[in-house]
């Protein structure tokens, strides 16, 4: 099994009002780790998991689309981007 690795986690909009920051680090060798160790960090904030589980997540600028987070392997220094659904255009 790789080593957990560090990465950047971004919020943007309704992702950063709800982490209460804007950006931060969190270690961990798959997007689903990262993920889950993120919802635990901020199980104190309600709103945090249901807009984490609405938004789209780029990794380095590449969209994950519709991949099993578990299968996304991160990089040590990659930037992960959460960014809510946008309204409008």
């Amino acid at each position: 099994m790789p080593s957990p690795v560090m990465v950047t986690v971004r919020y943007w909009a309704a992702a950063k009002e709800a982490a209460g920051l804007a950006e931060e680090q969190v270690r961990a060798t798959t997007l689903a780790e990262a993920l889950t160790l993120l919802r635990a960090r901020h199980a104190d904030r309600p709103r945090f998991a249901p807009v984490l589980a609405m938004c789209s997540v780029l990794i380095d600028g590449d969209p994950v689309g519709r991949r099993d987070p578990a299968s996304v392997s991160l990089r040590e220094g990659a930037c992960v981007e959460v960014l809510p659904p946008f309204a409008g255009g």
